[in-house]
């Protein structure tokens, strides 16, 4: 089945799913394949969009930008373009800035936005489409997150990071032609995003056990499914392969979908997306350049892991043995070094003062029951 076959099948399961979560319908198309954006012109003109905006920066506007203009304007539909300019060290962030600056940049006449880009591009676009109540399109440039088909924007507002609820793509162009230029680096980062996967699930059955937090065993098959097969792959990953490329893509949509269909980030992030905001941005109010997303949830997937089976081995709650069945850190750090991606805080740049600090307050960024919130708020507290 193609991706939109498999669409139909998990909504088909949600609506008949008994687990009390309310399920979302999801009605977005995705168009993984070569060639992907060759469709774009037709999909406007099937949708009757006749003036348009594409959002890319100073990469991704080579990557894909520039031939999505080109290929829309071909058809004769108006598009408007905005190229992103990146910060000191030539970087965009998705803080308020940003939103400004597409905001300011979207005619009111503009029927829809495409992003063009991978995650901050997604993450702008998405927030000032649900903002301006515009159709959002996207266009990813590498297979490096999972947010592609969410509808939460991660976004950096007064210097925390905050995910606010937005809209999801209503069609996804994914270009295998596209995504399999770009750099290992990006490929490696996607993969770090799914490898964390394996203590986010573990975090949502024990937030469902000790927390009380709603659990939909649809959408947990679905990314647990996604990271499998993932990680079946890792070595066409590795070698940057076409197929590889597409079955890590094909992993990050699933998990994205997921989310979308139980409209919550549970089943793709526990306690290591806690730990990767704390480092980032404390990264930031220390002047650091920012580090690709799905790299600081390898790292982090694969030191909480430690901590995960050490409180499986000391703790007689039963809700915690679902921590023994998660891979030895080890072998996180072998998978990730295998794709290229770092495997150490030291390669990321987060000092030893900033992985204390996360470890003692990241659970705190989450309103969301995790081993990392009953290490900190029981575990650690019943020995002072």
């Amino acid at each position: 089945m193609n991706m939109n076959e498999r669409i139909a099948t998990w909504n088909e399961e949600a609506q008949k799913c008994t687990c009390g979560h309310k399920h979302r319908l999801v009605q977005m198309r995705v168009y993984l394949e070569h060639g992907a954006i060759q469709r774009l012109s037709g999909y406007l003109s099937e949708q009757g969009y006749r003036h348009v905006t594409v959002v890319y920066d100073r990469n991704t506007g080579p990557a894909a930008g520039y031939e999505v203009v080109k290929n829309i304007r071909e058809a004769g539909v108006h598009v408007d373009e905005i190229c992103m300019p990146g910060n000191k060290a030539g970087d965009v962030i998705a803080d308020e800035a940003a939103i400004v600056q597409v905001l300011l940049g979207v005619k009111q006449e503009s029927q829809a936005i495409i992003a063009a880009g991978s995650g901050t591009i997604h993450d702008l676009v998405r927030f000032v489409c649900s903002k301006m109540n515009k159709p959002f399109l996207s266009v990813p440039t590498a297979a490096s997150v999972d947010g592609f088909t969410s509808a939460g924007a991660p976004l950096i507002v007064s210097s925390v990071k905050q995910t606010i609820q937005a809209v999801p793509p209503e069609v996804i162009f994914a270009d295998i032609n596209i995504l399999e230029q770009a750099p290992q680096e990006m490929n490696a980062a996607g993969f770090g995003d799914m490898l964390g996967k394996y203590t986010s699930l573990a975090d949502w059955m024990v937030s469902r056990d000790l927390g009380g937090e709603p659990f939909c065993p649809v959408a947990y098959r679905m990314t647990e499914e996604a990271l499998r097969n993932c990680v079946d792959h890792v070595q066409e990953i590795a070698e940057g392969r076409a197929d590889g490329v597409t079955e890590l893509m094909d992993a990050l949509i699933v998990s994205g979908i997921s989310m979308l269909i139980i409209d919550h980030s549970r089943p793709a992030s526990g306690g290591e997306h806690h730990l990767s905001h704390r480092w980032e941005m404390d990264l930031m109010e220390a002047g650091h350049r920012p580090v690709l997303h799905g790299a600081k949830v390898g790292v982090a997937s694969s030191l909480l892991t430690v901590k995960y089976k050490d409180l499986a081995q000391k703790s007689d709650e039963p809700a915690f043995r679902i921590y023994n069945y998660l891979p030895d850190a080890s072998q996180l750090t072998a998978w990730l070094g295998h794709v290229g991606g770092p495997t150490t805080t030291e390669q990321l740049g987060v000092t030893a003062e900033m992985v204390e600090h996360a470890w003692t307050t990241a659970h705190l960024l989450r309103d969301r029951y995790t081993g990392l919130k009953y290490i900190n708020e029981v575990l650690h507290a019943g020995l002072k």
